[in-house]
């Protein structure tokens, strides 16, 4: 095969390794004649065949041919790791004066794990690298017991995200309990005392059908020291296999709360139980809310009250406060009640005996931006803000359980590496509680956030990070979104970004329907039959962007991953005249067989099933696999998958590859880079650098970025964008 001129790239006609093409229809579903679905690259789904492996191997031999000849590359993985040297800390858990947190060296490949004693020792707890010196494997959650005698933790190994959970003495550091398996993100609800927990686990592989060891997920009761074999079985039982559980007890240990959701279902059932009243491995439950389209989350407070934090009547979410003895609905009172424009997502109680009067902090996000307020705890009456360090987000708010006047968080934006604050109620001062470990050498950029109307006149909200400098010219930009599972993109630390900016491009952020940033309609207004309203909102705001002087097709490239590989899958084959290039991530692209894989049944309600004519019609009407045109120009793509993603199946970009290259006429290289022994969650830090090193190159190299000189235009004043 011929050497790749890297100047000439976006021209030059590569050889694709061979996809045979199968001549396969199927009509789907049985019952519906309706729908004849081609599928000439289904030999592609699966991995284990020796024709597909070769494929695979020859795909990612081309794509690292291509990649590792492009400009700037050198020059850009130094930058992202300077920028990355910054390091990470958390916000602070607390049980009875110790501290747990993470934190992260510039030096480390994984954020460590670290408990500060109430002398004020500090202490490792955990480190990943400790446990594996390859840096395969992750620390995926982890639960102090209420008194922080011990630690429950979650470790994975190779990108699979199958969580094995332990028990730490936190004094000694000893191996107290575990390994149980099956535990995947389980949460743990503590009892007081430390001498057992509920968590949630899958059964057994041999009591289920084989495809389905993925599912089957049961609350149960686990007493320290004991085989997990013996656990007793709490709740679960008969329900749907996709059904999501959470169980937590009130510091007290006299309430259990239980919640179970259908999948990633904006909605869930929620039951309690009295432990007051009998043996905790028979709790009587006894339903909160069952059946109901609304999201709810219980927790009873010092106080004996019951906050319920819910969006129902309330898409931008409210708290009220209720009897935990009495909780029908019609016996809540609203503490906080729903803001027009604010969604409320947390908040931390401070009853300190020092206070005048208890107070509660919320944070709220208006249009993607972070905000705390404080309010009356009684009658909610808001009494004040907290002041932060800019137009951010904040994470992470926490308080001590046993009560104090005092509240920490986590904030961060585009430019400014997590720090941790300390809210003082007592004097309402907030200070700086910990600074990231190390320095990072940070550009300046410009940020602002612009409003645009979608193609059915919605007004959609867009972030934008630029130089700092009037862009005198369209420069080369990457436009991302996710627009799925009401997830809301917020202002975050990004090397990737500062190292696109700093070199003189334009990083846009927009706010899609489908996300979580207006509320739960906002979220709706882009699920299910619904879903080419996200697509609308961003190929609007290409539109926006090119219209405004920005850029031009030829300087715009789309990233995204997961539910975002789905967004630029499909926007590149329903507008490809629209950009020069596509990062798409670990991606759904065959969206009439996206549940046969994966973790595909739990995103029915997301996005539909194809056992239903009705929404098999609208899967594929946007299902990037089905709707590409031969003899088209496509954009350049490049495919990044990960072979032990348990999330996606990376055979939705195999597939996708294959047709691609088949279909496009423009020359524009299609790639296929495959990464082993990663998935679709947490990774080391060079790793995540290798990629960012690979995505961004290929981006600047289709939309004319120069990666080898940062951008050095004359400064001028600030643009100011609107809607």
């Amino acid at each position: 095969m011929a050497s790749i001129d890297p100047a000439r790239s976006a021209t030059v006609p590569l050889s694709y390794p061979p996809s045979r093409r199968l001549d396969l229809v199927e009509v789907l579903p049985a019952a519906n004649p309706t729908h004849p679905v081609a599928d000439p690259y289904r030999w592609l789904e699966n991995a284990d065949d020796p024709e597909v492996r070769t494929w695979i191997d020859a795909q990612h031999a081309l794509c690292r041919r291509y990649l590792d000849a492009l400009p700037g590359r050198d020059r850009l993985r130094r930058r992202l790791t300077e920028l990355l040297g910054a390091g990470v800390v958390s916000a602070p858990v607390w049980r009875r004066g110790r501290q747990f947190f993470l934190r992260r060296q510039a030096d480390q490949e994984h954020a460590v794990l670290f408990t500060v004693d109430p002398d004020g020792t500090e202490r490792v707890l955990l480190d990943p690298m400790a446990v594996d010196p390859t840096g395969r494997t992750t620390l995926d959650t982890w639960q102090p017991s209420k008194e922080g005698r011990f630690l429950a933790y979650q470790l994975s190994t190779g990108g699979d995200e199958e969580s094995v959970l332990r028990v730490m003495d936190v004094e000694t550091g000893e191996i107290v309990d575990g390994p149980i398996d099956r535990c995947r993100y389980s949460p743990v609800g503590w009892l007081p005392g430390g001498a057992a927990f509920y968590y949630v686990r899958r059964l057994p592989p041999g009591d289920v059908p084989p495809d389905e060891t993925a599912f089957h997920r049961r609350v149960w009761l686990h007493r320290l020291g004991t085989s997990a074999d013996d656990d007793v079985l709490i709740f679960g039982d008969g329900m749907d296999k996709t059904t999501f559980f959470s169980a937590s007890v009130s510091l007290d240990g006299r309430w259990l709360i239980v919640s179970a959701s259908p999948g990633t279902a904006p909605r869930n059932d929620v039951w309690i139980a009295d432990l007051s009243d009998g043996d905790p491995a028979a709790p009587v439950l006894r339903p909160v809310q069952v059946g109901v389209d609304a999201q709810l989350v219980v927790h009873i407070g010092r106080d004996g009250r019951a906050y319920l934090y819910t969006d129902r009547d309330a898409p931008r979410g409210r708290l009220a406060v209720a009897d935990p003895t009495e909780l029908p609905a019609e016996k809540w009172r609203d503490l906080l009640p729903e803001d027009p424009e604010a969604v409320l997502v947390d908040y931390a109680i401070l009853d300190g005996p020092q206070l005048d009067r208890p107070v509660l902090v919320a944070a709220w996000t208006r249009h993607a931006l972070s905000e705390l307020s404080v309010h009356d705890l009684e009658t909610g009456e808001r009494l004040g803000a907290v002041t932060l360090p800019g137009l951010g987000t904040v994470t992470g708010l926490s308080e001590q359980p046993e009560g104090g006047h005092q509240c920490w968080f986590g904030y961060t934006d585009y430019a400014t590496p997590p720090s941790v604050f300390c809210f003082d109620a007592l004097t309402n001062a907030t200070t700086v509680w910990a600074r990231p470990p190390g320095q990072a050498p940070v550009p300046p950029v410009h940020t602002t956030q612009v409003v645009y109307e979608s193609r059915d006149g919605t007004p959609v909200r867009m972030m934008l990070i630029a130089p700092p400098v009037e862009p005198a010219r369209p420069r080369p930009t990457i436009l991302t979104g996710y627009g799925g599972f009401g997830t809301s993109l917020t202002p975050g630390y990004s090397a990737g970004i500062l190292a696109w900016v700093e070199a003189g491009g334009v990083y846009a952020v927009a706010n899609l329907r489908g996300g979580g940033e207006e509320g739960e309609q906002w979220h709706r207004a882009g699920m299910r039959g619904n879903k080419q309203n996200v697509f609308d909102d961003f190929h609007a705001a290409a539109d926006w962007l090119i219209a405004n002087g920005w850029t031009t097709p030829g300087q715009l490239g789309i990233s995204g991953g997961s539910n975002g590989g789905l967004l630029v899958g499909a926007a590149m084959t329903q507008a490809p005249e629209k950009y020069a290039a596509v990062v798409c991530s670990a991606p759904l692209l065959d969206m009439a067989r996206y549940e046969k894989f994966g973790l595909g049944p739990l995103w029915r309600e997301e996005y539909g099933t194809a056992e239903n004519p009705e929404e098999l019609a609208v899967l594929l009407a946007y299902s990037p696999y089905h709707n590409m045109r031969p003899g088209t120009p496509y954009p350049a793509v490049l495919f990044t998958v990960f072979d032990s993603d348990t999330r996606v199946d990376p055979m939705h970009a195999r597939k996708m590859c294959a047709a691609l290259q088949a279909a496009s006429t423009s020359g524009k290289p299609v790639l296929l880079r495959r990464e082993s022994d990663v998935g679709h969650g947490a990774r080391a830090l060079s790793r995540s650098i290798e990629l960012s090193v690979d995505t961004l190159a290929f981006l600047a190299a289709h939309t004319g970025l120069d990666l080898e000189q940062p951008d050095r235009t004359a400064e001028q004043p600030d643009r100011t964008a609107g809607g």
